[in-house]
């Protein structure tokens, strides 16, 4: 799966559009092969991000959990810091 794709679920502040939107090309560009479509195809690839972000908008909006909302600068401290041991 992408490696660039990240949970976007369970945060405080929720996910935004924007986020969402990004996540969804970044799906279509690994299911197409290509980070930018030809001429003819560029409707049916933005229709695709525009449909598969609609439908991660409405999988976030309709799951619940009992834990506590992540705080976004905490996990990419972890991040930041697993990348730093990782590369170093």
């Amino acid at each position: 799966m992408c490696r660039n794709i990240k949970p976007l679920f369970n945060f405080d502040p929720p996910a935004t559009d924007e986020e969402i939107h990004d996540a969804a090309l970044q799906f279509v560009r690994k299911l197409s092969g290509t980070t930018k479509p030809s001429k003819p195809n560029e409707a049916a690839f933005e229709r695709a991000v525009s449909s598969i972000a609609a439908c991660a908008r409405e999988l976030l909006d309709s799951m619940e959990t009992s834990q506590p909302p992540r705080d976004r600068e905490e996990v990419a401290a972890k991040a930041r810091a697993r990348s730093a041991m990782r590369f170093a």
